[in-house]
């Protein structure tokens, strides 16, 4: 059977602000431990004492385990470039033997305009392609013959640069996602590489999504 220390452990590893904070010695102990009272005892499914609750997350912060969440807050501050384009439009279609060739086909009449946004992601059954609103007409001729499942327009992106070692340290998406979530900002799309990953949203809120990725640098 689980121990107390070892349910309390497991549960602030999936709280990253908690764990920055723990490890910061920035959190009234006493208050956190009746916080999370409720959510130790349907853990350990009978009667908890909070005492006990309070001396395991005195071990917590203590423990070098945690120190990863200020890797991830060393990344964070580290953020390079923050780019935010707007008048995007997304598109999903479904996979088919002509799919790429009519990709291929839009990436060969836009290649020469300087002005247009183009990106694509591809799944299992289907693929993405996001693009400037003043190719919308070209995309829509192009993909006449394709199953498009659905077609979001009125998008903004924020596209943000990640130091190198951002694919050696757990948790730096959460992190982001998690304060963009708390923020009330909805993500439509999420498209991304080793280094840089782009989100898409509703233009109206395109100004909360970046104020609070900027903030990440100041933490």
């Amino acid at each position: 059977m689980k121990t107390i220390a070892a349910t309390v452990n497991e549960y602030i590893k999936t709280k990253p602000y908690l764990s920055y904070a723990l490890s910061d010695k920035i959190i009234n102990l006493t208050s956190l431990a009746r916080k999370i009272h409720p959510d130790i005892e349907l853990l350990m499914r009978k009667p908890v004492n909070q005492g006990a609750i309070i001396m395991s997350l005195k071990r917590v912060s203590d423990d070098t385990d945690f120190a990863a969440t200020k890797k991830i807050i060393r990344i964070l501050q580290n953020l390079g470039d923050i780019t935010v384009r707007s008048s995007l439009v997304d598109y999903g279609f479904l996979l088919s033997d002509t799919l790429l060739l009519t990709q291929a086909n839009l990436l060969k009449k836009i290649e020469q305009q300087k002005d247009v946004f183009y990106t694509s992601s591809r799944g299992v059954a289907e693929s993405n392609i996001v693009v400037s609103q003043n190719i919308v007409d070209l995309v829509d001729e192009l993909f006449k013959n394709e199953v498009c499942q659905s077609k979001v327009e009125n998008l903004s992106s924020i596209t943000i640069k990640l130091p190198i070692e951002n694919v050696k340290i757990p948790g730096i998406y959460y992190f982001i996602f998690q304060r963009l979530s708390w923020e009330g900002v909805n993500i439509t799309e999420v498209i991304s590489t080793s280094n840089e990953f782009t989100i898409l949203m509703n233009e109206d809120q395109v100004d909360i999504a970046f104020k609070v990725i900027k903030n990440l640098k100041l933490l």
